[in-house]
């Protein structure tokens, strides 16, 4: 009887070591909010000498859309080739 006594106190030290250990690794970890400096801020400013060089949302949404497309016409391109290769290697067999 003692010996299971002494079995639950260990696994509840053991529970309660995890429990403090996993807080203190959650607080080690959280980021503390600091307000970006003028360097920072500087560099998050937008730059009209960039523009011509940034890419515009509808040409990224046409050239997504273009590759959605493509990728569907070569996927069922494959499914159609391994449906006719089946279907010629059957009518094979029962010849």
């Amino acid at each position: 009887m003692a010996f299971l006594l002494n079995k639950s106190t260990l696994a509840s030290h053991f529970r309660s070591h995890y429990k403090s250990s996993e807080d203190s690794i959650y607080l080690s970890r959280r980021a503390f909010h600091v307000e970006p400096g003028t360097r920072e801020k500087a560099l998050l400013a937008e730059d009209s000498a960039l523009k011509p060089f940034k890419s515009y949302k509808k040409s990224v949404k046409q050239l997504k859309r273009i590759g959605d497309v493509l990728t569907i016409v070569v996927v069922a391109g494959c499914c159609y080739e391994i449906y006719v290769k089946a279907a010629t290697r059957e009518e094979a067999r029962k010849q």
